[in-house]
């Protein structure tokens, strides 16, 4: 991706579809993959956005959106849950290398969606550090059935922007720096049958 420095929310958003289209139809570019990018690097970084995603070895990031080395920040829990390093992390991409595009990006078959919606219906809870996952997520199921989306995929959607609005409220001065123009959030859900990326939310770009 060669937008960076100057390039706009709008400008990022439109490189990543177009990326995505050539992952799905198999016209890859395969940009900044070579030993030249790497050298180019060493002496910092300058990321073109900063990707929440999910730690599903499926959704693999920057194959998705045909990038290389250095374009792309990217944040991997399961389910995409936030918590405080996540935020930081966030907060230091967007703060500390001036990206103008956040993209919260969940996918297709979540496991972290599935066992949140086991425990709501089945009180299924899993035992030690995997608990917090169905804590995170439980709300946004939650929120999916009361609109009355009881799909699956709806409740992976509803993760999404649930988490997006997370963010709205924890990322300092986030509302007025996309009211401003500087930085823009999309909110995509990847579908692993055929590659395409689902646009869920977007605040800022179009």
């Amino acid at each position: 991706m060669t937008l960076y420095p100057d390039a706009s929310p709008q400008d990022v958003w439109e490189a990543l579809r177009a990326g995505n289209k050539r992952f799905c139809a198999a016209q890859e570019k395969n940009p900044n993959r070579d030993d030249h990018r790497r050298e180019t690097l060493r002496g910092g970084q300058n990321p073109a956005a900063v990707v929440l995603a999910c730690s599903d070895s499926r959704v693999p990031v920057e194959l998705i959106f045909d990038v290389g080395f250095g374009d792309l920040f990217v944040i991997r829990t399961a389910g995409e849950i936030t918590d405080p390093a996540v935020l930081a992390s966030l907060e230091y991409a967007v703060d500390g290398l001036g990206v103008p595009l956040i993209v919260v990006m969940g996918h297709e078959s979540c496991g972290a969606v599935a066992a949140a919606a086991k425990a709501l219906d089945e009180g299924a809870i899993p035992e030690g550090w995997q608990r917090i996952l169905v804590e995170r997520v439980t709300p946004s199921v939650l929120a999916a059935r009361r609109e009355g989306r009881n799909e699956r995929g709806d409740y992976e959607r509803i993760h999404v922007t649930e988490t997006i609005g997370q963010l709205m409220h924890r990322l300092p001065h986030l509302p007025e720096e996309i009211a401003a123009g500087r930085i823009g959030v999309v909110g995509l859900r990847y579908v692993l049958g055929d590659g395409h990326v689902e646009t869920v939310a977007t605040h800022g770009v179009r």
